[in-house]
C-alpha cells in the first residue's frame, strides 16, 4: 500500500470555502479514478489559521501516479478547479491571500506486518 497526506495552512475565514470546494469538486473526481480517502481532518491553530489535511490510500505508488494523471487529465475537473479559483480571485490571489502552505507528503508505516 501506499499513503499520503495532503496538506494545507488556511486562513480560518477561508475554511468553510475551502472545505465546500473539496466536498463537492476534489472529492468525487479522486474517488472517481480510484483514490481511497482514509480520513480528512482540520485543527484551529489559534492564530487566524486552520490546519486541514487528508490522508489517501493507494495500492501502490504506480497506482497513485496514474490515478493522478486521470484527475489532472479530466478536462471537465479542470474547468471546475479554474472556475473556482477566479469566483474567489484567480489562482494566484487564493495562494497568496488565503492558502498559506501546500505540502504533499508520502507517509511511511512504523508497524511491523508479518
Amino acid at each position: 500500500m501506499f499513503y499520503r497526506r495532503k496538506f494545507y495552512i488556511v486562513k480560518s475565514e477561508f475554511a468553510e470555502i475551502f472545505n465546500t470546494h473539496f466536498n463537492n469538486t476534489n472529492l468525487p473526481n479522486q474517488l472517481k479514478y480510484g483514490s481511497r480517502l482514509i480520513g480528512r481532518w482540520m485543527k484551529d491553530n489559534n492564530d487566524n489559521t486552520v490546519e486541514i489535511f487528508a490522508i489517501w490510500e493507494y495500492d501502490s505508488y504506480e497506482d497513485y501516479v496514474e490515478i493522478e494523471s486521470k484527475v489532472r487529465s479530466d478536462e471537465a475537473h479542470v474547468k471546475r478547479i479554474k472556475d473556482w479559483y477566479e469566483k474567489n480571485g484567480g489562482k494566484e490571489h487564493v495562494y497568496k491571500e488565503y492558502i498559506l502552505e501546500v505540502r504533499n507528503e508520502v507517509l511511511q508505516s512504523t508497524v511491523k506486518r508479518d
